[in-house]
């Protein structure tokens, strides 16, 4: 479980005093909290799935690439290069990416599981696209390569 990895990696991060990881894994579990008591109810207390770890993961990464370019604006480079160290042990913790090749392949196949012809059938296939490869790859990008793709 992804929960148990993150907790196993802050572990080992103190023991080899890697202050990075340490600030970093700490930030994820700290978000996870967050999510968890947000998704809390009264007849669910357990905390979110992996698919949703992975999610907040994701925008997680994103947040901080966006923290980069304006950091890189701003003439911080120091802090645009933190918030890199950030993003490579939150990347440390997704499943492989996949390449652009398999990303058109799923893209494919999602639309024609889904029946999709027009850019208004674009929800059903994004939503398929993110119940079968959460974690897997950028949906920014797919969401752009499928409207692409039903457009024309």
């Amino acid at each position: 479980m992804l929960r148990d990895k993150l907790n196993e990696a802050l572990k080992e991060a103190m023991r080899a005093r890697d202050m990075v990881t340490v600030g970093a894994v700490r930030l994820i579990i700290a978000k996870l909290k967050e999510v968890d008591i947000a998704a809390r109810t009264e007849a669910n207390r357990e905390g979110v799935g992996d698919e949703r770890i992975l999610s907040m993961l994701q925008s997680m990464i994103k947040q901080r690439n966006e923290s980069v370019v304006l950091y890189e604006k701003g003439g911080r480079p120091e802090l645009a290069d933190k918030e890199k160290a950030e993003i490579a042990v939150i990347e440390r913790f997704l499943p492989q990416q996949m390449d652009e090749a398999a990303v058109a392949a799923a893209i494919a196949e999602a639309m024609a599981a889904t029946g999709a012809k027009t850019v208004k059938d674009m929800g059903g296939v994004m939503a398929a696209l993110k119940a079968k490869y959460t974690g897997q790859m950028d949906f920014a990008k797919a969401s752009a390569a499928v409207k692409k793709a039903l457009a024309g």
